[in-house]
C-alpha cells in the first residue's frame, strides 16, 4: 500500500476508530492514544493490508483487542466526566434538557451492558457497521451477533421504560 493509499483508505477511519474506543474507555485522552496506536500499527503493516478483505474491519478488530487489553490493566479508571457538546438542533430548551437527559440515561445503560453487547449496540446503532462487518470485527457468527443486539436492545428498552413509567406515575 503506498503511501497515498493509505492516506485514502485508512486516515478517513480515524473517527470511528476513536469513537469505539471511547466508547470502551470512556476517556477522551486515552481513546485519542488508542487511535494514534492503532494508526501506526496499520503503517507498519500497510504493505500487507491488501490481503485483508476489508481493512476497516481489520482496524476496528486491532482497536478492539487494545482496548480491551487496556481495560484489563492493572489500575485502569475511566473518567466520570462525559465530554457533552450541547446542540438544541432548533428544539425549545426543555425539549433539549429532556434529549440531553434521555441520551444521557441510554448511555449509562448501554454502559451496564456486558461489554460484547455493548461493543455491537454501538457499532450497529451508533456507527452504522453492517451485521457482516461487525461479525468480523467482533470474531463471531452472524446470528451470534443478532441475538446478542436485540438483546442488548431489549435491556436498554426494559430499563427506559421501567424508568419512565416509574417517573410518570411519581408525578
Amino acid at each position: 500500500m503506498t503511501v497515498e493509499t493509505f492516506k485514502i483508505e485508512v486516515l478517513p477511519m480515524k473517527n470511528k476508530l476513536y469513537r469505539f474506543a471511547y466508547r470502551l474507555l470512556n476517556n477522551s485522552m486515552d481513546s485519542e492514544d488508542m487511535v494514534q496506536d492503532v494508526l501506526l500499527k496499520l503503517w507498519t503493516r500497510r504493505e500487507r493490508l491488501g490481503e485483508y478483505n476489508n481493512v476497516e474491519a481489520f482496524a476496528m478488530v486491532v482497536m478492539k483487542n487494545m482496548c480491551l487489553d487496556k481495560l484489563k490493566a492493572k489500575g485502569y479508571r475511566t473518567d466520570e466526566l462525559d465530554e457533552w457538546k450541547n446542540d438544541s438542533g432548533g428544539h425549545s430548551p426543555h425539549t433539549s434538557l429532556e434529549l440531553m437527559d434521555t441520551t444521557e440515561k441510554v448511555k449509562m445503560i448501554i454502559d451496564n451492558l456486558p461489554e460484547h453487547q455493548k461493543m455491537i449496540i454501538h457499532l450497529r446503532d451508533i456507527e452504522g457497521y453492517e451485521f457482516e462487518e461487525i461479525a468480523e470485527i467482533m470474531q463471531m457468527s452472524l446470528n451470534t451477533i443478532r441475538v446478542n443486539l436485540s438483546r442488548a436492545r431489549k435491556k436498554v428498552r426494559e430499563i427506559l421504560v421501567k424508568k419512565y413509567s416509574y417517573e410518570f406515575t411519581r408525578n
